[in-house]
Parts: C-alpha cells; structure tokens; sequence
C-alpha cells in the first residue's frame, strides 16, 4: 500500500483529527478575545461537515468489497503487514454515523456551553476527539486496535462527564464512570489476552481461522475470554449488569456531553461487538446468543422498571438508554443472514440505531433547551411546556412516541425489525417480553408528557430555543418522521452495511 492510499483510506480520520488540532490551536490564539471564540463551534461544525464529505468521497472504495488498512508489525508478532483496520461497509455507515452524532451535538451545545462551560475549545476538541475513536473502533479487525481505540474512546468521555468541575454531581460521575470503565477495560484486555494466547494471532479472521481448523482443544479458553470481552463491550453500550456507571454519569455530566454518550459510546460498542462475534468467534454462535439474549431480557426489564421511579429527566433518560440497549441486542440475538429474510436481525440492529441516534439526541437536545432556560432538568421543568414552547412540547412528544415505538416513527420501524427478527427464529418469548417492557415504558414516557401539556407552571413565560438548538430539534423530529414514512433507502442502507458480515458469517 503506497502512501497515498494509505492517506486517502483514513482520510474521514484525518480530517476530524486536524479540525480538532485546529480548534485546540485557535482557542490558544483567541484566549482573550471572547468575541472570536464565539466561531469555535461553528469551525468544530464545519470538521463534522468536512467528516461527511469525506466519507462519501472515499464511499466507492469501501462499498464493494472494502479495503484493508494495514501497519507492519513488530518482531514479537512476527514483522508481517497486519490488517489493523478495514473501510468497508459497515466501517463506512458508522462514520456516517458519527459524523450526524457530532453536528447535532455540537448544534445543541452553543448556549449551553456559554453558560455553563469555561474552556471551550477543549471541550470541541475532545468532542471531535471522541467522534474520532467512534470511527476507529467500527473500522477496527484487529484486538490490539480494537483496546486502543475504546479506550481512546472511553478517556474522552471521562474528561467530558467530569467537565463541570464546580459541580460535585458531574466530578462523581466522572469518578464512577472512571472506576468502572477502568475495571471492565482490564478486563476485557485479559480476555483478549486469552484468544491470543489461544490462536496466536490478533487478527479477527485469523483468530476464526485457527479456532476452525485447530487440532489442538484450546475452545476452553475462548469461554472466559469471550465473557471478559463482553464485560469490556458490555459496560460502553451499557447493558446490565454493566450499566452502574451510566445513571450517575448521565445526570451529573453536562447535557450535551450526556446526549453524546447516550449514542456515540453505545453505537461503537455494537460496531465492535458485531464485528468481534461474527468475524471473529462465529462457530460458538450457540454459545454468545444464549448469553446474549439473557442480558437483552435483564437489560429490557431492568432500565424500564427503574426508569418508573426517576423524576430527573436526564437520569430518567439514561434508564431509558439502557433498556434501548436490550432492545438493540435482540438484533444480533436473532441472526438471520438468510438472504431473503426480509430482517436478518443485523439490518435491524443498524436500522434501530439510527432511529435511536436522531430521536435520542432530540429528545436531549430539548432538555438542554428547556435546562438552558430554567436551569434544571427535573420533571417540574417541563410543566406547561406546551404554552410556553409549542414546538419544543410538540416534537419531545414525537421523539417519546418514537421511544416507545408507536407508529409512525423510527422507533417503530426500529422495533418492527428487530422483533419480526426474534419471530422469524422462533425466539417468542424474547419478542414477547421486548414488546411487554415496550408496554411498561408508556408510563414513564407519559410522565413526560402530561407534565408538557397539563402541568401547571404560571410564573414561567415562554423563551425561545435559539437557532443552534431549533435546527438540532427540527432535523431529529425530520428524520424520526422520514425514517418511518420513507423507510426504503435506510433499509437499504443498513441491509447493505452489513452484507459482508452476514456474507461471512
């Protein structure tokens, strides 16, 4: 591989990682001149515009068959061209993903981070910074560079929970966040450890290669190590019992930072987690899919119960997350790579999270709009809402329609897919409980929703949302509405990003 292909395979990556060197540099030169700072959100923006230009540029090399990247190796793995990573198109829908995560962020973010935030082009930056590592990870085959760019990922996001440092609520969630993803990141690093040692290679379709055609029983070491790996995955796409850290974080970190986490972290999680089990670990599929639809029903069950008794918004959200998280892992529960199944499980996974990326980030994006004008994010906040800002009540309504999954929304189509996936392999009882716990959410939704519309708050008067914030709000509530009523190319989409998993598989 020349040099200038090498340059122009990560050329998405390299295009965020100079945006953010940039806003770094120009916050250092503007220090003192608060009037110039004020075009930092917008440069950050314009990196995330300059993301998906890229992506589509590069969109012909990896939409095929896809294209290896690859470093040489040191003599301790033997010196050869190691695939670290691959633009394919899986790697490809999940930059396009990152790159609609980090505008609609950095969109709802302006005000908020006026008000509240003191150094801003750090906190871009690292925002930036972690939409970097989200296109890492999903482009990653290969062990090492899977740790490297999850914990690229999961120091960011620390350093964002904790970027209130005044505020006691954010530096404790950073510290659990902390605490926690250090634990389960060691944890997973041993259990890759163990596949190595196994298969003597860190490559995912090696490591398939050799556990396929091994004469010798090394299978009782892929048991610990595939449960240590999804210890590790398990805790970045918060699913139970690895879901500890993420009540506490999402209410104490900044709001914007939350709405962030609620996706981007959860997103490459499944990006890895799929690539991993299908690449590299499909002939103990038996095993990883019982253990796997155990912790989607305990997830479903847990985040909607809890979610019941949260009267913070942020924090309700954030168990709301959690059990989206078990709904999503009913899609790699129920594979069906069949080509002419209509849902093969892994389309629905993707189709779900992109549904999930623009109805979660709205409905964030009006907690920070109504936050930013009451200065909290409690249940009471949001009473009479509807009289105060019609159009932020109207379309948080929407986006919890979207949530529960009622017609016609994304969430809908989301839900559609990944249950009819459950039904299609016989797996009943995961759809009927999905569709159960779907039930249970209504009343915490609700909750919402009547203090909108009937809540009584006579001494609030009506504000305005600022342009940042409207066009973050009306592009999600767009997008929640297109996904439902014009669902053919999103399928698409999805159907064709995971071809080449559900191919090998």
């Amino acid at each position: 591989m020349t040099l200038t292909q090498f340059l122009v395979l990560l050329l998405p990556e390299l295009v965020l990682t100079l945006v953010a060197l940039v806003v770094l540099g120009l916050d250092m030169l503007w220090r003192n001149g608060n009037g110039s700072r004020h075009l930092l959100p917008w440069i950050a923006l314009a990196g995330t515009v300059a993301l998906l230009v890229a992506a589509v540029l590069i969109w012909p090399l990896g939409s095929t068959g896809g294209a290896a990247i690859t470093f040489t190796t040191g003599k301790d793995f033997g010196g050869d061209q190691t695939p670290m990573m691959v633009l394919d198109p899986l790697a490809l829908f999940f930059k396009l993903f990152t790159a609609i995560v980090l505008a609609l962020v950095l969109l709802s973010s302006g005000n908020y981070v006026r008000a509240h935030i003191r150094f801003h082009g750090e906190f871009y930056a690292l925002i930036l910074f972690a939409g970097l590592a989200m296109t890492l990870s999903a482009a990653a085959t290969n062990l090492l560079m899977i740790y490297l760019s999850l914990e690229f990922l999961s120091i960011t996001s620390y350093l964002l929970t904790g970027y209130l440092r005044e505020d006691e609520r954010s530096t404790e969630g950073a510290v659990k966040y902390f605490v926690y993803g250090a634990t389960a990141s060691a944890v997973m690093l041993y259990g890759f450890s163990l596949l190595y040692g196994a298969t003597g290679t860190l490559d995912l379709a090696s490591i398939a290669a050799v556990l396929t055609g091994s004469v010798i029983p090394v299978h009782w070491l892929v048991y610990p190590a595939l449960i240590m790996v999804l210890v590790g995955l398990g805790f970045k796409i918060a699913l139970v019992p690895f879901h500890q850290w993420a009540p506490d974080a999402y209410e104490g970190a900044p709001t914007p930072v939350t709405a962030f986490l609620s996706v981007g972290p959860k997103a490459a999680g499944f990006a890895v987690l799929m690539r991993l089990l299908l690449t590299a670990l499909p002939g103990f599929q038996l095993d990883w899919i019982s253990v796997l639809a155990g912790v989607a029903i305990v997830t479903m069950t847990l985040g909607n119960l809890v979610a019941l008794w949260q009267s913070n918004v942020k924090r309700l959200l954030a168990y709301s997350s959690i059990a989206q998280a078990g709904y999503m892992l009913i899609g790699l529960v129920a594979l069906a790579p069949e080509a002419h199944s209509w849902t093969t499980g892994l389309n629905g996974l993707l189709i779900y999270l992109f549904a999930y990326l623009f109805t979660n980030l709205g409905a964030f994006a009006v907690v920070i709009a109504v936050e930013n004008h009451t200065g909290s994010a409690q249940l009471d906040a949001f009473a009479g809402l509807m009289r105060r800002n019609s159009f932020l009540a109207i379309t948080m309504f929407l986006f919890l329609l979207s949530l529960i999954g009622i017609p016609p929304t994304a969430g809908f189509v989301g839900k559609l897919f990944v249950f009819g996936a459950a039904i299609q392999r016989q797996m009943i009882m995961l759809a009927v409980v999905g569709i159960v716990n779907s039930v249970i959410s209504v009343y915490y939704y609700y909750a919402i929703m009547r203090q909108m519309f009937f809540g009584e708050a006579p001494d609030a008067p009506p504000f305005d949302e600022g342009p940042g914030l409207r066009v973050a709000v009306g592009v999600a509530a767009l997008m929640v509405l297109m996904i439902a009523l014009y669902a053919e190319p999103f399928i698409r989409l999805a159907s064709d990003s995971v071809s080449l998993l559900a191919a090998s598989f």
